[in-house]
């Protein structure tokens, strides 16, 4: 039988989101109380505008969420670790704070999770992008080219919503844009990874913090790091060593 995942900790890095936190948090209050248990935690990156202001006015309505401050911009695979590492729940799942990930999708990508297998990974499938052109064609070469070099077949790699285990995260190595290769990563480890398809909304304001261009170069860069990886990990291996571990602390 099953087993049902019944509290979750979701980690959200934000950077300037003044206009869009607060009806995430709203959204995610409404889709999931009574439904499971869970924790919001936002992890500011260093936002210069009034993000944290907001988030510390609306706290007092949210009894489950925690609020962690970068003291500058690390990053969203920092922010992700940040997050992650102070999660109380076993189950994570990760979200971006620009609204466009839709709440209502939380449950359906958890009810896939398979809790018995090692290293297994819940991502989003983003099948109607809802970007400007520009961004649109950018993503799609960049599946390209990765698909080429990586031969991983994850139709979307760059979708935030995803679901994993804590202790699977924190025990794989950790670098600078890990977040747009957990799929490849958690297949290299000898895990599995399913994509459910997802809604995918307007931003509603503000803009990406990354250009197209600055998004091209960090991929192409990274794909290097990631086959190097791959080259140097023996799955199996691991897969034994850290399941074998869990049981003997039982």
């Amino acid at each position: 039988m099953k087993k049902i995942i019944n509290s979750i900790s979701i980690v959200v890095p934000v950077l300037n989101e003044e206009k869009n936190i607060i009806n995430l948090l709203n959204e995610l209050k409404k889709n999931l109380i009574n439904k499971i248990k869970f924790e919001i935690i936002i992890v500011d990156d260093g936002s210069t505008d009034k993000t944290i202001h907001n988030i510390k006015n609306n706290i007092a309505l949210h009894n489950n969420l925690k609020l962690i401050l970068h003291k500058k911009n690390y990053g969203q695979s920092a922010s992700l670790l940040t997050g992650i590492t102070n999660a109380k729940y076993k189950y994570i799942v990760t979200l971006d704070g620009d609204g466009q990930n839709d709440p209502k999708d939380i449950l359906k990508l958890v009810e896939k999770y398979n809790t018995s297998a090692p290293f297994f990974l819940v991502i989003g499938n983003r099948k109607k992008r809802n970007d400007n052109f520009a961004r649109k064609l950018a993503s799609r070469i960049a599946f390209l080219i990765r698909n080429l070099i990586l031969k991983d077949k994850i139709p979307d790699t760059g979708c935030a919503l995803k679901v994993f285990k804590k202790t699977d995260f924190l025990f794989i190595p950790f670098f600078n844009h890990i977040h747009r290769f957990l799929p490849f990563i958690f297949n290299s480890m000898g895990g599995n990874v399913i994509s459910v398809n997802v809604n995918h909304r307007k931003r509603l304001t503000g803009y990406s913090k990354y250009s197209n261009f600055q998004r091209a170069l960090v991929g192409i860069y990274d794909l290097f790091g990631v086959i190097w990886l791959r080259k140097r990990t023996h799955s199996s291996i691991l897969i034994d060593k850290v399941y074998s571990s869990k049981k003997n602390k039982r």
